[in-house]
């Protein structure tokens, strides 16, 4: 079989401690998962249900390798998120099932172009471009649960240029990795190659060129690059 035109690389995010490379395969997002961000973002936690969105698989950038400032908006905002790497998959999965189907975590930041999002919401938009732009998910070496287990109450955080803009813990999120998992099952069947970014903590604000970004995750590694 020839195609018309060479096709485009694989996306793949580097394996903590392997030579061996994840292969991605659909980018899934949760929205509104801590309960600070819901109220710094003028929601109530009490009202909400799991938020879906996606991205699409190119739009990772990995080895700590610069992010380019996007264009068409000139408000990008930074969340910091804890995210699942899936080795397996299916629909309507069992919670008693979830945590099989995940091949380990990373540290991946869900940027946004807010300022367009902003719009969506109030003229009853999609996301789409709010969300699935180039370089708009940027993510570290994602760690084996074989080798660190399912963290849960561990510290997530992000700082520019050495502030600390976003600290909380992954007990605080709404609707915990099974309960995501399952819940997503519902609507797609997952497979091996998904990653699930799970939702920032409240502290998302604005960067600009020139920003250097530090994201960490306890007992799961870090990614820090600069915007240009």
């Amino acid at each position: 079989m020839s195609y018309i035109f060479p096709p485009q690389a694989i996306s793949a995010v580097p394996v903590v401690d392997s030579d061996a490379l994840y292969p991605v395969h659909r980018i899934y997002c949760v929205g509104r998962n801590y309960g600070d961000h819901v109220k710094e973002m003028g929601g109530d936690p009490k009202d909400e249900a799991p938020v879906f969105f996606s991205k699409p698989a190119n739009a990772i950038v990995v080895d700590n390798a610069p992010v380019r400032y996007p264009q068409a908006t000139d408000d990008l905002h930074h969340e910091v998120e804890f995210v699942v790497a899936l080795a397996s998959g299916g629909k309507d999965i069992a919670n008693d099932d979830a945590l099989d189907c995940v091949f380990g975590y990373a540290v991946g930041i869900d940027f946004t172009r807010r300022d367009l999002q902003a719009v969506a919401k109030k003229e009853g938009r999609p996301w789409d471009t709010a969300k699935g732009f180039d370089d708009s998910a940027p993510v570290s070496a994602i760690n084996p649960v074989a080798k660190i287990g399912h963290p849960h109450n561990v510290r997530i955080s992000l700082s520019i240029n050495g502030e600390l803009r976003q600290d909380a813990r992954l007990s605080q999120m709404i609707w915990s990795v099974v309960e995501i998992i399952s819940e997503l099952s519902k609507f797609y069947e997952l497979q091996a190659g998904d990653l699930i970014y799970t939702g920032t903590p409240a502290g998302v604000a604005a960067t600009v060129v020139g920003d250097h970004v530090v994201a960490s995750i306890e007992t799961v590694g870090s990614l820090e690059f600069d915007v240009i």
